[in-house]
Parts: C-alpha cells; structure tokens; sequence
C-alpha cells in the first residue's frame, strides 16, 4: 500500500476481509470520487494475466516532476515518455504485487 499512497498519491478509504479470504483495499485519488479496489486471494494462486490488460491511467500536471518524484522513490518510468503523433505523452511504472 505504500506505493500507492506515498507514490501515487491515493488514500486508503477502507479495508475489508471477505469471508473466503481475500483482502480488499478501496482507495480513492485527491479531487475525484471514483475508488480504486486492490484485492488479493492467497488461497486462488497466481492469477495469470495479459500484462496488457492490467493497467491504471492517471493524469499529471508534468511527467517530468512525476519522473523526478519517481526517483525520490527510487523507481523509474518502465516505459516512455512516448509522444503520440497527436501530440499526447504518456509513460508506465510498474507497481509491486505486494498489499
């Protein structure tokens, strides 16, 4: 949960135990109303995933500051900046698995 909420920025709304086990964290970005849910299910094994399929856009004001704010994390962009022929930038980081 660290990275999400030190690095991404999100608050924890709440955490919740279901009955079969999994836990479920809801977390929400500053000055949105959409929740975010991480959840994980030790008991059903490793998910597997197109890598493609399991992403989280958010948009930010300078990927240059968010790339500097990276690094006093001591991460990285995974991928780009890439500028698209339309002019739009985007890049990736990788978060952790872990809850």
């Amino acid at each position: 949960m660290k990275f999400y909420r030190d690095v991404l920025g999100l608050a924890e709304i709440r955490r919740h135990k279901s009955p079969r086990g999994s836990e479920l964290v809801f977390l929400k970005a500053p000055a949105s109303e959409e929740q975010i849910e991480i959840n994980v299910f030790p008991g059903s094994g490793p998910v597997q995933v197109q890598p493609d399929l399991t992403h989280l856009a958010f948009e930010v004001d300078s990927l240059e500051e968010f790339g500097k704010h990276l690094a006093q994390h001591g991460l990285k962009y995974s991928d780009g900046p890439t500028t698209t022929s339309t002019g739009t930038v985007f890049a990736f980081i990788d978060a952790p698995e872990r809850l």
